[in-house]
């Protein structure tokens, strides 16, 4: 049996909760051989983030050039990528290794209000990074840097996917979970809207749970689903990882990736 292999190309969390070691544990639990390209080190915990240390372009693609010379990538995963030359860099090896499963997650800022992307870097993810997308998955808060409109409701979040994918990704998915309710997250694929809805679970702020979402999502794709159904999967994964979370740290509460119940979406 051949084991997919996936890719994430992000930063890394000293605090194990979010970024590539969130994407790591995700991966295996999913299924799937995960493998990866450093772009940043923070110094971070379950409370914030305290220093940023950027990796240099040219390393953030030597990474990248290891992983495909030697691995066939079924399907890739971005998230923090913090300056715009490291986004050309990123962009190019996509080309260069016609990654078609890429999923784009727009990291932007942290949950815990944050900044983890540069301001010169959002015009630059928005032109660079979105073409080259089988789906994006921002938050309210990144859909509004990408779109440059307010999205505050579901209908804003319906309308931000459609500008996200005429902007040239093939999907996006707009999360909800700043909303009060039902934890609601919209996909537009290019031809219709749907929603994925989980109940919203109370407690702490977790911590992570858009690395995850976005690394499961790859995981599906690399396993060979169709996009919906490897975010519904996600969708659940996530809502499981969420409620077991242990209770670790003093601030965000970390997701609990081997779930009972979680392993393969």
């Amino acid at each position: 049996m051949i084991t997919p292999v996936a890719l994430t190309i992000a930063g890394s969390d000293s605090g194990g909760s979010a970024g590539i070691q969130a994407d790591l544990k995700t991966f295996a639990a999913c299924g799937v051989f995960g493998t990866s390209a450093l772009t940043a080190l923070t110094a971070q915990n379950t409370r914030g983030v305290t220093a940023i240390a950027n990796v240099e372009p040219a390393f953030v693609a030597a990474q990248i050039d290891a992983v495909a010379e030697d691995f066939e990538i079924a399907a890739a995963k971005t998230g923090m990528l913090s300056r715009a030359a490291i986004i050309d860099v990123v962009a190019e090896r996509v080309r260069a290794y016609k990654i078609m499963n890429l999923v784009v997650d727009p990291v932007m800022a942290a949950a815990s209000g944050d900044v983890l992307l540069e301001p010169d870097a959002i015009e630059k993810m928005r032109d660079a990074m979105l073409p080259l997308a089988a789906v994006v998955t921002p938050n309210l808060r990144e859909a509004e840097l990408l779109t440059g409109r307010s999205v505050r409701t579901r209908e804003d979040m319906t309308r931000a996917a459609r500008t996200i994918v005429s902007a040239g990704a093939r999907a996006a998915l707009v999360k909800g979970g700043a909303l009060t309710g039902d934890a609601i997250d919209v996909l537009f694929n290019g031809r219709s809207i749907r929603e994925f809805r989980a109940p919203r679970i109370s407690g702490p702020r977790a911590h992570g749970a858009g690395c995850t979402l976005s690394a499961a999502i790859a995981a599906g794709l690399a396993l060979g689903h169709p996009l919906e159904h490897a975010i519904a999967d996600a969708k659940a994964f996530v809502t499981r990882a969420i409620e077991t979370s242990p209770r670790i740290g003093h601030g965000a509460r970390p997701l609990n990736h081997l779930a009972p119940g979680g392993g393969r979406p």
